[in-house]
Order: structure tokens, then C-alpha cells, then sequence
């Protein structure tokens, strides 16, 4: 699996607004419709809607 990057500052704050903590998480894929975020400790993954 491609390793994910940091968030940016915009990212973050969307990602915030679904209650999660944005320090937690890496964004691995950016799709269209979807992104792909991995959980930084626990390898977990999560597909929220794309802005």
C-alpha cells in the first residue's frame, strides 16, 4: 500500500468536521468522489466523501 502524507491545513479542517482528530490520520488517496485516509498508529483504514 502507498504510504500516506500529511494533511494540509484546508484537509485538516476537513477532516474535523467528521470527528476525528486530523494529527491521527494520513491521506493515502484522493479520488474524485472519495479519499482514502489511514490511521497513523493502527494502520486502519477510512473512505470519507471528497469535498
Amino acid at each position: 500500500m502507498k504510504r500516506g502524507r500529511k494533511p494540509s491545513v484546508a484537509e485538516c479542517k476537513y477532516i474535523k468536521s467528521f470527528s476525528l482528530n486530523p494529527m491521527n490520520w494520513l491521506i493515502s488517496k484522493k479520488m474524485s468522489d472519495e479519499w482514502l485516509i489511514v490511521h497513523r498508529d493502527t494502520g486502519s483504514t477510512r473512505f470519507i466523501p471528497a469535498p
